[in-house]
């Protein structure tokens, strides 16, 4: 764009090359071009356009970088979270599984069983965390970029890693509590 020095005189203005080769060549022909059409005019900082860009950008990527940094973690204590609280709601069911084993029930049943449970409760709570991530994604619709605020990549992938996270949750300590000895159980 250009503006006339006259109109906007304390305005910094830059001047832009298109070379072929090699741009620290030219620094050099520019300083002197420019010294021979006014004197007073001090020529400083050249750089290449791709230098420019990556400084104009830089804010934004190190704002992107903490952003998704921050997701993954988030993520993490997530799934953490899920994990310890599924686990713990199964342990504390290891007096029902003794007793349902104790009954007659096999091992592959009761597994079944707190499977089934715990896939209700998971798909209930991940229905409505989905419904909450999608009315609070506006929020942040202003820090995105080439990204729609409602993704679906995004809401699926994270609510797959989480859901088999939760179901993994609920199968290890269900595991363990069908391969104990009914009696050890009910004492």
């Amino acid at each position: 764009m250009y503006v006339p020095f006259a109109q906007a005189p304390r305005a910094g203005f830059n001047i832009v090359l298109a070379t072929t080769g090699n741009p620290g060549v030219l620094s050099a022909p520019l300083r002197s071009t420019v010294l021979e059409l006014d004197h007073q005019v001090p020529v400083y900082d050249i750089a290449t356009l791709e230098r420019r860009l990556s400084e104009s950008l830089a804010q934004r990527r190190l704002t992107m970088f903490l952003l998704s940094a921050f997701a993954v973690l988030a993520l993490l204590l997530a799934a953490i979270g899920v994990y310890g609280v599924i686990s713990y709601a199964v342990v504390r069911r290891t007096q029902e599984i003794g007793i349902r084993m104790a009954l007659g029930a096999t091992r592959g049943s009761v597994l079944r069983l707190i499977l089934q449970q715990q896939a209700r409760m998971i798909l209930l709570g991940s229905a409505a965390g989905l419904a909450l991530a999608a009315a609070l994604s506006g929020v942040i619709s202003s820090l995105l970029y080439g990204v729609k605020p409602r993704d679906f990549t995004t809401f699926a992938l994270s609510w797959i890693i989480l859901t088999v996270i939760a179901l993994l949750a609920s199968a290890a300590p269900a595991l363990r509590a069908t391969r104990t000895d009914p009696c050890v159980t009910l004492r």
